[in-house]
């Protein structure tokens, strides 16, 4: 017997919830104290470390400048010189990234004197000296990090690559319709005036070159010819029923549908941009992939919303392409080699950053990113992530998800 869908997502489920998370759940009492902790503020709203009578306030401040540390120490409620205090912050991050914080007296307060860059998520050892006497804290700071087993990883499909270099295509979108192909279209009159006594094929049938489409009966010589067909393709237009005099007119349309046109408009904003034999990219109802092709001409008139007409021939030997369709596409204008990129489909919000999922181990944790250049598939990487990270591609919303369950804190 086969499982069902409920009965496989119950498991998946219960595999993500035993196999995520960080190192043992503390007790509820520890929970309680460092959540009491994490809660009390100070007078600048930064965290309050007590030690005895001595106590120092502790926050991240980044009002008009980077983020930085900034600390208040107080005896019996007193404050204290600056000058009169050592103290050390030493911040570990995930793969053992140590940042050692030096402090120096700024008027009434010690101001730490390095950037505390994203994410803020670290375990923080705290050293203070005052009057002889050392102080000591330590306690964790975790944000936008989560704990997957590689068993659970594998159930879920969460997948991971290396960040490196990658090609980035540039492309402007845009939209427009299959049309026939005007230079692929025949119409068909008699070579002489007559009665029409029969006609052979309908609008929609397929004829080939040669084929019999009429006979007339000639008003001078009165004898029988045929109208033939000079191209194959399909009947798209008939004027011409037994009995009627053909009088000159068209009898038949012939369109060859074994190609068509793509007219895309393009706006005069990135007509520059575009030219002959750029590479397009159009997608289709009518089509499973992508279809491939090139300019082959810019029609040289635009239409009344000043758009112009970007023309791209498309074979369609099996006549799935029919006229009138709507398309749209993407129109190559550039290409760059980057030394640092990521796949889009590995991109998830977090607060009010852009970030991927980097892998250490068996944790996961945001990376901010600074982005750059962007195409359908890339997105180059100026900042906050080190070539050669391993991150998350694909499934990454399972990570994002479970971050938010756990609660995206920043503790200040």
């Amino acid at each position: 017997m086969y499982p069902t869908k409920f009965s496989i997502g119950a498991l998946l489920l219960s595999l993500f919830l035993t196999g995520c998370g960080g190192a043992e759940e503390p007790t509820a009492v520890d929970a309680a104290q460092e959540a009491a902790l994490a809660d009390e503020r100070g007078p600048n709203n930064g965290r309050l470390l007590r030690d005895g009578d001595f106590m120092l306030e502790l926050t991240i401040f980044e009002t008009g400048v980077p983020p930085e540390y900034r600390a208040w120490a107080t005896v019996n409620g007193n404050p204290v010189a600056p000058t009169d205090v050592n103290l050390n912050v030493q911040l570990t991050r995930l793969g053992g990234i140590v940042d050692d914080i030096g402090f120096a007296p700024q008027g009434d307060v010690l101001r730490g004197d390095m950037v505390i860059y994203e994410p803020h998520s670290f375990s923080v050892n705290i050293t203070a000296t005052h009057a002889g006497t050392t102080h000591r804290w330590a306690y964790d700071s975790f944000e936008g990090r989560t704990m997957i087993e590689p068993g659970v990883r594998e159930a879920l499909g969460i997948a991971t690559e290396i960040a490196g270099p990658a090609i980035i295509k540039e492309s402007i979108p845009v939209y427009g319709r299959i049309t026939a192909n005007s230079e692929a279209i025949s119409h068909v009159s008699a070579r002489f005036d007559g009665r029409i006594d029969s006609v052979s094929a309908s609008i929609g049938d397929h004829v080939t070159a040669g084929d019999r489409l009429a006979q007339v009966e000639s008003n001078l010589s009165l004898t029988a010819f045929n109208v033939t067909a000079p191209i194959s393709g399909v009947i798209t237009e008939r004027h011409a029923g037994s009995g009627e005099q053909t009088a000159g007119r068209e009898l038949f349309t012939i369109t060859d549908l074994s190609t068509v046109w793509a007219d895309l408009a393009v706006f005069p904003s990135d007509l520059a941009r575009v030219g002959v034999g750029s590479t397009v990219r159009i997608s289709t109802a009518l089509t499973e992939q992508p279809l491939e092709g090139t300019i082959a001409m810019l029609l040289p008139t635009v239409a009344s919303n000043q758009a112009a007409t970007a023309r791209v021939v498309l074979d369609n030997p099996d006549g799935r392409l029919l006229p009138g369709t709507w398309v749209s596409a993407q129109i190559k204008v550039a290409e760059y080699e980057v030394p640092l990129a990521v796949r889009r489909e590995g991109l998830q919000s977090f607060r009010d950053f852009t970030v991927v999922y980097a892998q250490i181990g068996d944790e996961f944790e945001v990376r901010m990113l600074e982005m750059g250049r962007q195409s359908d598939e890339w997105v180059e990487i100026l900042g906050g992530l080190a070539p050669g990270t391993r991150y998350v591609t694909q499934n990454s919303y399972i990570l994002k998800a479970d971050v938010e369950k756990d609660g995206a804190s920043h503790d200040h």
